[in-house]
């Protein structure tokens, strides 16, 4: 087959059909439109690129329609070719997103577009989403706050920054009550709250996984609590292993309890490993930590309004 048709048929068939084809479905919940996540049991692959691109978050297998072929069905690349050319007229079926299109990165670079937008406040759509729906404590927001590493998104949605080893923002996750995803033109490196210089570094899958394992520890002293993005990049390995080389550094596994947690805590038990540092597992009791502190909130309350009511006690009658 010659190049110029191989291109043709990559066009024409994309990643998310034979990902379909082959029994995966897509995980809304964990997808944005310049990633979209497929499972098939525990298997994930993100497909990129605008379904022309993908990769194993799990593995370090990616690239184009052909190599996914044949990384699926473990045969060859002329094997691959067939079974995609079979599938020229199938279309993906892709979510249904709720946000508009941006179809490309914003002029303005990404310090001046965090510069812009305000930190949120009390009363603020976006302190009633992390307060009421994520039911994070004031004071773990406040603490952010101190850190400057939350802003107001649109519609009441939260950035959180992810920061360099040099302090400088260099992107940040988006989260909010219909949207989730990470800034058009950013870089995933590392979300940071607590002490910079703390030896117990207590990695997490998410923002807002970070600022809720800080809340169940109470920010525990001594502790750093970071937040990959969701996604493991050569920057964020590079910093993780920046943090774990200092003396005394403690890595700590938080990843969700899940199999894709489950393989973060393997690539951070390697890192430890090189670095010569002390790793530890700490699961989630729900899925992930922001469950998990969901689910002792319904606890508590439950538990007051059952209190409330009881018929108060009487104090018994004096002699």
């Amino acid at each position: 087959m010659e190049k110029k048709e191989l291109e043709g048929l990559r066009d024409r068939v994309l990643c998310g059909v034979v990902l379909e084809q082959s029994g995966f479905a897509v995980d809304v919940k964990e997808s944005t439109r310049k990633a979209i996540k497929y499972r098939r049991g525990a298997e994930i692959v993100i497909v990129i690129h605008d379904g022309r691109g993908w990769f194993d978050p799990l593995s370090d297998a990616k690239g184009d329609v052909f190599s996914l072929a044949a990384h699926l069905e473990g045969v060859s690349f002329v094997e691959a070719l067939d079974q995609v050319a079979a599938l020229v007229g199938f279309v993906a079926k892709e979510p249904v997103w709720t946000r508009n299109v941006r179809d490309s990165v914003p002029a303005e670079t990404i310090p001046e577009r965090w510069a812009k937008r305000r930190q949120p406040w009390r009363g603020s759509m976006t302190w009633r989403y992390l307060r009421t729906e994520r039911c994070l404590p004031e004071n773990i927001i406040r603490a952010a706050l101190r850190r400057d590493v939350l802003r107001e998104g649109p519609h009441g949605s939260m950035w959180a920054a992810h920061i360099d080893d040099h302090g400088a923002v260099t992107g940040w996750e988006e989260r909010g009550p219909d949207w989730r995803g990470f800034s058009t033109g950013g870089s995933k490196v590392l979300f940071r709250l607590g002490s910079l210089d703390a030896p117990r570094l207590c990695v997490t899958e998410a923002a807002i996984d970070a600022m809720s394992l800080a809340a169940f520890e109470g920010m525990r002293e001594g502790s750093l609590y970071l937040s990959t993005g969701g996604g493991w990049s050569p920057t964020t390995e590079a910093a993780v292993r920046v943090l774990a080389a200092r003396p005394g550094a403690q890595l700590v596994a938080a990843t969700d309890a899940n199999s894709q947690g489950e393989a973060f805590a393997a690539r951070l038990r390697d890192i430890a490993e090189d670095a010569g540092c002390d790793w530890f597992r700490l699961t989630p009791p729900a899925e992930d930590w922001n469950d998990a502190l969901r689910e002792r909130r319904g606890q508590e309350k439950e538990k007051w309004e059952s209190r409330r009511g009881l018929p108060h006690a009487r104090r018994p009658r004096q002699g």
